[in-house]
């Protein structure tokens, strides 16, 4: 016989906060499937996001506060699962209605390497586990069939007497750019409203499947057409890529202006060429400067998701078409990414939370 109930045990694990959450795992509902036999204890812990970066402290503090509680406890088996929260939107269900989660990467201006970021978060993010989705937005210059190395054209097929078209495939996510549809020589030469129309296209036609995430690659700047489309996509939230440079942050602050206008949460800010480390040497060079991503956040109030640093073979793997993270896994700069992602996907579980709470605030004051 037990000498202790599943109270006693929801009690302990009422204890342990996800750190990124701050909330308890009871209450969150992360507890799923609890089984006591004798003093043996199984459970699984339901986390918001494959990608959760804090995944092995969870099941740590979770052995910790219950062998601390509960004497003579067993052996204790937790299954580590996930389940992403979707962003309820009446417009992304009408259009996408097996998307959870929508994310803009956008930059104030170019040359920052937007699409590159874009591209590896997206890969990082399947690498952890999760169904992801990469729509090139930047319906002017799309740059991600050539750094995905895809040459092919979609197919359409027909599904209730409408026309289809499946994403490419590679690296674990699924693809859609205007890239895919014109000749690589042939300017794109479109208006606001042709822009926007050929987006909502890409987001109704396009047969996505499951979603956990679909990363929009935006075209850089804050002009019209960047408004138009941010008012098109259906967001949960966005993502601001900058480099340390002045220059670069004055064209980011008006980035954030403008997600601010249209009442789009940003998760965070990623600082790209952050600075330079000499493979000869190991000396570190801020040939940017430094330190004004983070600076650009604390102003914000808002997350800085991590600094990305120079490296040849990130812009070798955007030319050849393999992201870095894909390519060479191991190395300091994919773990980098690979981090960022999983910051991003903790601030997207952190949105949802609130938002879900802010609800439930307001029902409990109209009673």
């Amino acid at each position: 016989m037990a000498k202790f109930s599943s109270a006693d045990v929801l009690n302990s694990l009422g204890k342990v906060q996800d750190p990124d959450l701050r909330r308890d795992l009871v209450s969150l509902g992360m507890i799923k499937d609890l089984k006591i036999d004798n003093n043996n204890v199984s459970f699984t812990v339901e986390l918001t996001t494959p990608a959760c970066p804090l995944k092995d402290k969870i099941k740590s503090d979770c052995l910790d506060s219950l062998r601390k509680d509960l004497p003579g406890i067993g052996e204790i088996n937790i299954d580590m699962t996930s389940k992403v929260r979707s962003h309820n939107d009446n417009k992304k269900d009408m259009l996408m209605p097996q998307v959870k989660n929508t994310i803009a990467v956008a930059s104030g201006k170019g040359g920052v390497g937007k699409s590159t970021v874009a591209v590896n978060l997206a890969v990082a993010l399947a690498k952890d586990g999760a169904k992801v989705g990469l729509l090139d937005a930047d319906i002017y210059g799309p740059s991600i069939p050539l750094m995905l190395g895809i040459n092919e054209k979609p197919k359409i097929y027909q599904d209730n007497n409408s026309a289809k078209i499946l994403p490419l495939e590679k690296y674990g996510i699924k693809i859609m750019s205007i890239g895919f549809m014109i000749d690589d020589n042939m300017p794109v030469i479109w208006r606001g409203p042709m822009a926007s129309g050929a987006l909502k296209q890409f987001m109704s036609d396009v047969n996505w499947g499951e979603l956990d995430y679909l990363v929009f690659d935006m075209p850089p700047g804050t002009g019209d057409i960047q408004l138009t489309l941010v008012q098109t996509i259906p967001l949960t939230g966005s993502v601001i890529v900058t480099t340390p440079q002045e220059v670069s942050l004055i064209d980011a602050r008006k980035g954030l202006k403008m997600f601010s206008r249209v009442n789009v949460p940003v998760f965070g800010i990623v600082e790209n060429m952050s600075y330079f480390i000499a493979p000869d040497t190991g000396k570190k060079y801020d040939i940017f400067g430094t330190g004004g991503g983070q600076k650009l956040a604390s102003e914000n109030d808002i997350r800085f998701l991590g600094g990305i640093p120079i490296d040849p073979r990130i812009r070798i793997g955007g030319d050849k078409g393999v992201p870095i993270v894909y390519d060479i896994p191991d190395t300091e700069y994919s773990n980098i990414i690979q981090e960022i992602s999983r910051n991003l996907a903790a601030q997207v579980s952190i949105e949802l939370i609130s938002k879900a709470a802010k609800k439930i605030e307001i029902v409990l004051g109209d009673e």
